[in-house]
């Protein structure tokens, strides 16, 4: 009798989520302290969201590199080495005032420089979860396994600001930022003890289970990742990654509205107090937590369907269009309660679409899927380095409406992309 097939592709896969989660609490944290770090720290909201984008911008310079060193030298071990990092960040986040670096750069510069650092060890985490799918998923379940890694910033987001506001309510604002760190470090040990780079390394792993990962014809390719070069050039003048890589610049523009700003925008905006405000702030993040692994599920079953091409490109375009409707609306109801509602349900559908992002990275470039993910995930944060800081300009200038639609117009702009993209046309790897 034929034994049944392992299931430790799951594992990993909840390993990713694992990941996933407190890569986000290290990310939102500070978008809830910042209600006592400012008047403790004398920051105006325009410092605040420098320190905000400094983050951003150390992420978005990194994800080439940290999708580079995934294809060289295997998820395993970059993402054991990325998460202590940006654990140990974020402790030293709440002494950055008092930081020899605060000597040097001021206490605003210190922090600028802790978030940047943070940024530049997260870099590493999503295309190196690119690169783990890659190796342990068959194409029917890459959109999906995407989709649920990825969700866990919903948990991770939704957990942090009733968790943060209650530590800095009881304790203080820095307690949160130790907290996370040595969560951080545990996870990367946990990682480091059961991942592999590829199932056939995994002694969990029996050969049904491979038979099932191993159904892509371009597998023997991948295993050997590390000794082909990157096709640079492929990459260029392929119009399918420029296309991606401006949506998900689109994407990550109003993601880092959410993650920055929406919860003091209900504090501030919709009148609610600190504890009240971290509840409904979760709301986002918990429809992200569904529709996130949903869309990637949904991307799959429209792949086996219409093709590569027609169902990474549908699910796309319908999550990223939903999501400028819901937030263009969301903003202008008055009643706050009915508000938050369609403004959580359009994070969820703006992550809806993400599982087609990734998994169509794979789809162009299995053998180089950590690099090629860390180039549309630059574009993702070089438009997340611009929103936390344009969000508040665009608000003092012409109000918290005006400010959102713009998101909502830039979130339209993504959809009408996806158009355009041919996920199922691979990249000649040769070059």
């Amino acid at each position: 009798m034929t034994p049944a097939p392992s299931r430790t592709r799951w594992a990993i896969l909840g390993l990713l989520f694992l990941i996933s989660v407190i890569t986000y609490i290290d990310r939102v944290n500070i978008s809830v302290t910042a209600k006592d770090m400012m008047p403790a720290l004398n920051l105006t909201p325009i410092e605040m969201g420098q320190v905000f984008s400094a983050f951003v911008l150390g992420y978005a310079l990194f994800q080439i590199p940290g999708g580079w060193l995934g294809d060289r030298f295997g998820p395993r071990l970059v993402l054991t080495a990325a998460v202590i990092w940006w654990s140990v960040f974020t402790i030293l986040t709440a002494l950055a005032a008092s930081l020899p670096t605060a000597t040097v750069f001021g206490t605003v510069g210190s922090l600028i420089l802790m978030r940047f650092l943070i940024g530049v060890g997260e870099a590493a985490a999503l295309p190196n979860f690119a690169r783990t799918v890659a190796n342990w998923f068959g194409p029917n379940e890459r959109g999906f396994g995407m989709g649920l890694a990825i969700g866990g910033l919903g948990v991770g987001s939704a957990l942090t600001p009733p968790l943060t506001a209650w530590l800095m309510l009881t304790y203080n604002w820095q307690t949160p930022f130790y907290v996370a760190g040595i969560a951080g470090i545990f996870i990367a040990l946990l990682w480091y003890v059961f991942a592999t780079d590829r199932p056939e390394q995994h002694p969990r792993v029996n050969q049904q289970e491979l038979n099932i990962i191993k159904r892509d014809v371009n597998t023997h390719r991948s295993n050997h990742h590390e000794k082909t070069r990157i096709p640079w050039r492929a990459f260029t003048r392929n119009k399918s990654v420029w296309l991606m890589t401006l949506s998900y610049t689109c994407l990550g523009y109003v993601a880092y509205v959410y993650l920055s700003w929406f919860f003091l925008y209900l504090v501030n905006v919709r009148g609610f107090d600190v504890l009240e405000g971290a509840f409904f702030a979760a709301g986002p993040f918990i429809a992200i937590t569904i529709l996130c692994p949903l869309g990637g599920w949904v991307s799959d079953r429209c792949c086996e369907i219409w093709g590569i091409t027609i169902g990474r490109s549908s699910v796309g375009c319908i999550g990223m269009a939903g999501a400028a409707a819901l937030i263009a609306a969301g903003v202008q109801i008055t009643e706050p309660y009915t508000a938050i509602v369609l403004l959580s349900l359009g994070a969820g559908s703006l992550y809806f679409s993400v599982g087609s992002f990734w998994a169509s990275t794979i789809d162009l470039s299995k053998s180089h899927s950590g690099t090629l993910s860390g180039i549309m995930n630059t574009g993702a944060n070089l438009g997340g380095t611009l929103s936390p800081t344009l969000t508040p300009w665009l608000a003092e200038q012409f109000g918290w409406t005006v400010s959102l639609q713009v998101a909502a117009t830039i979130a339209f702009m993504g959809a009408m992309l996806w158009i355009f993209v041919k996920a199922g046309d691979r990249i000649e790897e040769g070059g």
